[in-house]
């Protein structure tokens, strides 16, 4: 079984996958091992749980982590702030610190 073409599956590994184009809430989708309902509108280039995703789990995009779901996340559900943290440092931050390393 084939997920929806309206989503990007980026690597096998991935537990989300990315809009193509503007979701509306409601709309059914086809995750590649059944069907899911989408929780809320999704814009152009946002995740969508490709199956259930359960708290503190790694949210993984390129095969890769990328953050930690906060919440138990359904299949079809907007992966975003609302329910995960992110991985990545802030570039604020290493701006600091690049800044505190030249003061030195």
């Amino acid at each position: 079984m084939t997920h929806d073409p309206r989503l990007i599956l980026l690597d096998a590994r991935d537990n989300v996958f990315v809009a193509r184009t503007r979701l509306p809430a409601g709309e059914a989708i086809e995750t590649g091992t059944g069907a899911a309902t989408l929780d809320r509108d999704v814009p152009l280039a946002h995740k969508v749980a490709r199956r259930a995703i359960a708290p503190g789990e790694k949210i993984l995009k390129y095969g890769a982590p990328i953050g930690v779901a906060t919440v138990a996340i359904a299949a079809g559900s907007h992966v975003h702030v609302q329910n995960m943290r992110s991985d990545y440092t802030p570039t604020y931050h290493l701006e600091d610190e690049r800044k505190a390393g030249a003061t030195q």
